[in-house]
């Protein structure tokens, strides 16, 4: 418990989480701080950049072994099947409608990769290692979530939904996000030590200022959803918000401790499955669910699940992490 309460402390205090403090503050007390959209779309394109090329690096030093193809295979049947768990406990915990439950669901299954980009941050600062190849397995957990949740609506009747097709699978495979990342990392994976070299003042000394800014225009983001979305936030939706990424990461715990990862890998593989989508699912969600309620899953996903994870929720996965592995 010390070490936890330790860990938060740090956590909380640090120039990332306050920066996000301070823009949610901010939307909160209506000040006209804001990041320009070009700004804040150059700083996306920028870290995403940054940790797929620096995970390439790492599984280049590594090698590959069975063990990527299981994780990968694991990353997958993770965004499966939790999109399952949070249908369930929407159901039973509040009265969405079978349509708003699915699409609130399909954000549970998928990833943030600005969570997991903040966990590998304070891994780093930490000197705690990790599995380069946990941003592959970041890339994977993004269809299959979809896919469950597009299930889980045909179940119930199809009502609401248009169903998987052309628009949708494109939407979905060529996510600028995802293309970046993917790419990102097999430019880290083919260049090497020797390609980081020749950039790293570039990618690796901003990352935290860049990091810092982000999450300002994240706080911004989140702030103005609370306040607009007030009125939606039922206590038991709310507490949907905090408890199903506890939920998720217990399930990513079992599946890290089974495939054997170290210590930072399995925190991260406990942050993907704890985390949230607001990018890439709430597009794909405007295409295949065009009647689903987005300030409703937009609202659980940036203004509840993504402020939790990075306050309290990443210190307490790597605490358990540490706690599991001994370090």
């Amino acid at each position: 418990m010390d070490q936890l309460l330790s860990l938060a402390g740090q956590n909380l205090i640090s120039p990332i989480i306050l920066c996000f403090v301070l823009g949610v503050a901010a939307s909160l007390a209506r000040s006209d701080l804001s990041i320009p959209e070009a700004v804040a779309k150059g700083l996306s394109i920028y870290l995403l950049f940054a940790i797929g090329f620096k995970g390439g690096v790492s599984v280049a030093a590594h090698g590959i072994d069975a063990t990527l193809g299981l994780a990968l295979l694991a990353g997958v049947v993770l965004s499966a099947l939790l999109p399952l768990v949070a249908f369930a406990l929407l159901r039973v915990m509040t009265q969405m409608s079978r349509l708003d439950a699915a699409a609130v669901a399909a954000h549970y299954g998928s990833i943030s990769i600005v969570t997991f980009v903040a966990a590998t941050s304070v891994l780093d600062s930490r000197g705690v290692a990790y599995e380069g190849y946990m941003v592959a397995v970041a890339a994977a957990m993004e269809a299959p979530a979809i896919l469950s949740a597009l299930w889980l609506v045909a179940k119930g009747g199809g009502d609401g939904t248009k169903g998987m097709d052309s628009a949708l699978l494109r939407e979905i495979m060529l996510n600028g996000s995802i293309v970046l990342l993917v790419g990102s990392f097999f430019i880290g994976w083919a260049t090497g030590e020797d390609g980081l070299a020749e950039i790293s003042s570039f990618i690796v000394s901003p990352f935290k200022g860049v990091l810092c800014l982000f999450l300002l225009d994240m706080g911004l983001v989140a702030g103005r959803g609370l306040r607009e979305g007030g009125k939606i936030l039922r206590p038991a939706v709310l507490a949907f918000g905090v408890l199903m990424p506890l939920i998720g990461s217990v399930i990513g715990l079992g599946f890290a401790l089974a495939l054997g990862l170290s210590n930072g890998g399995m925190a991260l593989m406990m942050v993907l499955s704890a985390s949230a989508s607001y990018i890439a699912v709430p597009a794909a969600m405007r295409v295949a669910l065009p009647e689903a309620n987005p300030s409703l899953y937009l609202t659980l996903s940036l203004g509840v699940t993504f402020p939790f994870n990075l306050t309290l929720g990443i210190p307490l996965y790597v605490a358990v992490s540490q706690a599991m592995t001994g370090g």
